[in-house]
This record gives C-alpha cells, sequence and structure tokens, in this order.
C-alpha cells in the first residue's frame, strides 16, 4: 500500500520544483519572525538568557557601519545583542534594522538593511534562522562610516575580538560584572 502523504518526489529532491514561490514565503516570512523578536526586544528588553547574534552582509548598499570594520569584514559580520547595546530599532517601512554597539570603547549605531541579513539566531533556546541576503549592487558604493555615538561613564571599555574564520564580533569584554566597590 503506498503512503498517500510522502511529499517527497519521485526524483528525491526536497522541497520539489514548484509554480509557486514557496521558498520566497517561508524566508519572508522568518525575517518576520527576526523582525518581531527585535521589535519586541527595543520595547521591552532582553528577557531571562535570550540574547541575539545577527548576521548580515556588509557589501550590501545601504548597510551603515565604521568605515574599520568595513575593512575587518568586507564581506560578512555577526553582532551579539545581549548587555551593551542601544537604541535598537526595527523599520519595517524603511526596510531596515539600526542598533548602538560599542566596538574598541568607541560606540557607532549601525543600520543594516533587512535584505542584507543572513541569519538570526536565539542561542538560549537553540533557534537559528538562515535567509539568502540580496547580492550586491555592484554600481553601488557601501554607505561611509556612520557617526559615532557618545558613550557615557557607565558603559564598559574593551575592543572587539575577532576570529576571521568565523567572522564572529565578541561582545563579551563589553559585560557588566556586577556593581563596582567603592
Amino acid at each position: 500500500m503506498a503512503d498517500d502523504h510522502d511529499n517527497t518526489p519521485e526524483n528525491g529532491v526536497f522541497p520539489p520544483e514548484s509554480l509557486l514561490p514557496y521558498e520566497t514565503w517561508l524566508e519572508d516570512a522568518y525575517r518576520g519572525v527576526m523582525l518581531s523578536a527585535l521589535d519586541y526586544v527595543s520595547r521591552e528588553g532582553l528577557a531571562g538568557e535570550h540574547h541575539f547574534y545577527l548576521t548580515f552582509r556588509t557589501d550590501i548598499p545601504g548597510v551603515v557601519i565604521p568605515d574599520r570594520l568595513r575593512a575587518q569584514y568586507p564581506h560578512e559580520m555577526t553582532i551579539v545583542l545581549q548587555h551593551q547595546f542601544w537604541d535598537l530599532n526595527v523599520d519595517r517601512t524603511a526596510g531596515k534594522v539600526s542598533v548602538g554597539l560599542s566596538f574598541g570603547g568607541v560606540g557607532s549605531i549601525l543600520e543594516i538593511p533587512v535584505r542584507a541579513f543572513t541569519g538570526f539566531a536565539d542561542p538560549s533556546i537553540h533557534l537559528s534562522l538562515h535567509f539568502t541576503a540580496a547580492e550586491p549592487d555592484e554600481e553601488s558604493a557601501p554607505v561611509a562610516e556612520a557617526p559615532a555615538a557618545t558613550l557615557t561613564g557607565d558603559e564598559a571599555e574593551g575592543s572587539a575580538e575577532s576570529d576571521s574564520s568565523s567572522q564572529v564580533v565578541s561582545l563579551d569584554a563589553f559585560r557588566k560584572k556586577g556593581p563596582s566597590p567603592g
């Protein structure tokens, strides 16, 4: 007796070829999940052990990051939103996300078009989403460095650590260690 619910085509390719753009719809839905999570955190803050890894293409037009980071990460970069970030904003109309982060003790506001994201993860619940980024327009140059944000005395200083093989910027140096004696 044949299984009428097996969706794998005879050639074994999954998902099967379709005249409907299911892959695009799924990717748009997953991007919506990421944007909803970021929007929620921009209003409510991070709760419990939740934290986000955001991976994005740095060579997509409209990405605004400091020139020194663009030189260090010419194609892709991962940032961590956990302890030290500010001004997280999701602008669905403009199709971009902006956030303040400190790199080497210098605050910067990053602007990332939604189409530049290639990954979103919340390791606290083992959630990982992957996206296809738009290909960079070869005629458009990347946007120049964003103006630096002013750091307050309470914000920790440190340097961004990098591993060129993983392209992850570690922000552990900025983690608050608790109340300072004195």
